[in-house]
């Protein structure tokens, strides 16, 4: 399927920015199952200086510096991404939680450490002893590591509820497993911390999800806005993605743009502004089929 993404962010300042720094994550990122066929860019005011590169993870990152005095900052990517659906994988043949260790779970060396880092607690995904006692059972070490994701996915969109007015940017995973409410994001690190620490490797994946379904299809949770999900290490098969919010394995409908160890790596929209007072922020996102 080749989608079309339109992500408009904007900034109101309650009073004038004289100088701001800003790191975008908003261009999708090339993998084995999407193509970037194309992305642009538009920033008003036009920034004093811009510079395109790859961040420690791989994931494009414009840096934008702007040295002229504004009220109103606006970010509008526009992308068309080839998506494919990744072939049928089979959960039970997948290696064990307590295999992960052993060298036939092991990456080719010069993947090893990239694994590796994804296993430990990160600046937004610490693991209360609440919620490492709930996922227990299901992430227990005969259990194959594939068969044993998706259940905790299941589980987590079974067991709390979507609610976008429940939680905060900054919401601790702890807060929002005491809440049994949340968004994509507050889903993700749920997710992800439960599985780091039963020591299953698991990243954080921003993205967008398909705004109109194709006929017949429900609409999934977190159309309209940027979306979270999670990518598990599941030997033989490798990074496997997962979206807990909508108790599904990502397909056509997906569209990867960054991933990290948590929301901090990869925010659509981040930075330092000298100024400002308060601010109101706009978000308008839309993921549609390329017409025909």
């Amino acid at each position: 399927m080749i989608l079309q993404v339109s992500h408009r962010t904007t900034y109101h300042y309650g009073l004038p920015v004289s100088i701001a720094h800003h790191v975008l994550h908003l261009s999708p990122r090339l993998t084995d199952r999407q193509e970037v066929r194309r992305f642009q860019l538009e920033i008003r005011p036009a920034p004093t200086a811009m510079r395109n590169t790859l961040d420690f993870f791989g994931n494009a990152m414009s840096v934008v510096t702007l040295e002229q005095e504004h009220d109103s900052f606006t970010v509008m990517a526009r992308s068309e991404v080839e998506v494919r659906t990744r072939p049928g994988l089979l959960p039970e043949r997948s290696l064990p939680v307590g295999a992960l260790d052993s060298p036939e779970a092991q990456p080719d060396l010069a993947d090893a450490l990239d694994v590796r880092q994804f296993r430990f607690e990160s600046p937004a995904v610490r693991c209360p002893d609440e919620l490492h006692a709930w996922s227990a059972a299901m992430l227990a070490p005969e259990r194959p590591v594939l068969a044993a994701a998706l259940e905790l996915g299941h589980r987590i969109n079974r067991d709390f509820t979507y609610d976008s007015g429940a939680t905060a940017v900054g919401t601790s995973v702890a807060e929002c497993f005491a809440l049994r409410r949340g968004v994509c994001q507050d889903f993700a690190h749920l997710m992800l911390a439960a599985m780091r620490a039963h020591g299953v490797p698991a990243r954080y994946v921003s993205g967008y999800l398909l705004t109109r379904p194709p006929p017949g299809k429900p609409r999934l949770v977190g159309a309209d806005a940027s979306h979270a999900w999670v990518q598990v290490w599941a030997p033989p098969f490798g990074w496997v993605d997962l979206d807990p919010t909508n108790d599904v394995i990502p397909g056509e409908e997906h569209v990867t743009v960054a991933f990290g160890r948590d929301f901090t790596d990869v925010s659509p929209v981040n930075g330092v502004i000298f100024g400002g007072g308060a601010h109101r922020v706009e978000v308008e996102v839309d993921v549609a089929p390329q017409p025909d």
